[in-house]
């Protein structure tokens, strides 16, 4: 058996020692920036000290300070990790590549959701060894979460979460060649909160010509808040810690006691004269944008970018069956859902019962949340890239559903990434009670799926027809592929 020694990289801070798994090397927990500390939690990502020696990429490191997340019956270990893991050093890559080396591979660059406050690259969804077995170096990263990274704070940057997605772009740039990844070939694509701050790096200046691609699955075009209502958080946050809403007052806080405070902070009323919620009620974190990114692109933001962009079928559910609210919904529910979402409430209603008419309270309940989270703000985005883009933009709708919970969960938020990371066999997204059910999951659709999004990032092409204003064609992916045309199209009405 021939030995193979454990890879060692030079990045332009100093060398790192990463683990060989057959042809594939993982190099763990690398930094892209320095450690947030003190005052520096709350001020832009600075770059990392260089360091001496060899330093060990072999083993996970810390994320950013999180309390651990649960959503009710369902299992979500998986896809939030196991919470937080201490230390300073945390804004962090790890990498996946073929061990071969071999320069110029196309570079995918992941970012986590977890509704901004939770998440990290330990999670168990998020290994690429599938990517670097086909070819493709997968970058995954930790950011700023919760107060440190996105409460809009006086004195500080706004977004901050988002500007370490930005800085490990930037070290992407100059660092990916030695990983065998080609820095002229960058895909950026992001799940959830990840994939609104994908929206917000495509409409961020200072990100312009640092990646050729982006996928956005289930995120949001939409979804930012403005200041006014960031400005709310930011009180209830500061009443909470008995400080000042001030950068240097915040400064002063531990990292647990800015967990804590984050976690209290739910049920603030964010509606203002001129704007609705964008996220519902669901989380006091987002981006804070005067404008949103959808308008951003529409203003010609992005041009020179590639967009994938798509949701799921049922992602509304995730946010009630595990709950026990789904089966429990009343018409009651069903307007409350819609009076939070839009100007017209009942008007809204009507359309999704007679799009729906079998529908029931629940149903229709879960459809309306899930467009208001994601499905509005998606058609949004693709619609403004499509106009104003020179590249091209694509769509789909995934609408496998799991038969977990019952055969409730459907094809809800988050089915689709076992797919993308061609995981779904990991015994621990399965069973009645986790993300996949208790199913076989049909056995092309992860391959299908995950080289679907590897042939995009490659070539900029899914396999199926651009998304334009007019047909709006979307391939609708199951057991069966199959390319509709403006599938929505009653329920896209309503939200005008």
């Amino acid at each position: 058996m021939s030995h193979h020694p454990e890879p060692v990289v030079t990045t332009a801070q100093g060398a790192v020692r990463g683990l060989r798994r057959g042809d594939t090397a993982t190099f763990l927990n690398i930094p892209y920036a320095a450690p947030p500390r003190g005052a520096g939690r709350f001020g832009p990502p600075q770059p990392h000290e260089p360091w001496d020696g060899v330093r060990d990429a072999t083993v996970p490191g810390p994320n950013a300070p999180q309390s651990e997340r649960r959503l009710g019956s369902v299992d979500m270990s998986p896809y939030f990790g196991s919470g937080w893991s201490r230390g300073e050093d945390y804004l962090t890559a790890t990498i996946w590549t073929p061990a071969a080396g071999g320069g110029d591979l196309p570079v995918m660059v992941f970012v986590h959701g977890g509704g901004f406050v939770a998440g990290s690259t330990r999670s168990a969804l998020y290994d690429g060894s599938a990517f670097a077995r086909d070819g493709v170096v997968l970058v995954t990263l930790n950011y700023r979460l919760g107060i440190a990274g996105f409460l809009d704070i006086p004195g500080a940057p706004a977004n901050r979460g988002l500007l370490d997605v930005v800085a490990a772009l930037r070290w992407v740039q100059e660092n990916i060649a030695v990983f065998g990844g080609d820095p002229h070939n960058v895909t950026l694509f992001g799940q959830s909160a990840g994939a609104t701050i994908v929206g917000g790096v495509l409409a961020a200046p200072e990100a312009a010509g640092l990646f050729r691609r982006a996928i956005v699955q289930s995120g949001s075009g939409l979804g930012a808040f403005t200041t006014e209502q960031a400005a709310r958080v930011t009180r209830a946050a500061a009443e909470v810690l008995g400080i000042e809403p001030q950068a240097d007052a915040f400064a002063t806080v531990t990292d647990d006691r800015l967990v804590d405070a984050a976690s209290r902070l739910a049920g603030i009323d964010l509606r203002t004269e001129t704007h609705h919620d964008p996220l519902i009620g669901l989380s006091p974190f987002s981006l804070v944008l005067d404008t949103q990114p959808a308008e951003s692109v529409a203003a010609g933001f992005s041009g020179d970018v590639d967009l994938l962009i798509g949701t799921n079928t049922e992602e509304g559910r995730l946010y009630l069956v595990p709950m026990g609210q789904y089966a429990t919904s009343t018409a009651g529910d069903v307007d409350q859902t819609a009076a939070r979402s839009h100007p017209e409430p009942a008007r809204l209603v009507e359309t999704y019962r007679k799009s729906r008419p079998e529908a029931s309270f629940g149903e229709l309940r879960s459809a309306i949340m899930g467009d208001a989270l994601f499905g509005v703000g998606s058609w949004a985005l693709a619609g403004a890239h499509a106009a104003h883009s020179e590249l091209a933009t694509y769509a789909y709708e995934f609408a496998w559903r799991s038969h977990a919970l019952d055969g409730e969960l459907g094809a809800t938020h988050g089915v689709e990434l076992p797919f993308v990371f061609d995981v779904a066999h990991l015994p621990q997204l399965h069973g009645s009670a986790t993300l996949l059910g208790p199913d076989e999951p049909p056995v092309d659709l992860a391959a299908r799926m995950h080289g679907t999004w590897i042939q995009f990032a490659r070539t900029g092409d899914p396999g199926w027809d651009p998304y334009d204003d007019e047909r709006r064609a979307t391939m609708r992916i199951d057991t069966e592929w199959t390319q509709v045309e403006d599938p929505r199209s009653h329920e896209r009405h309503a939200w005008r």
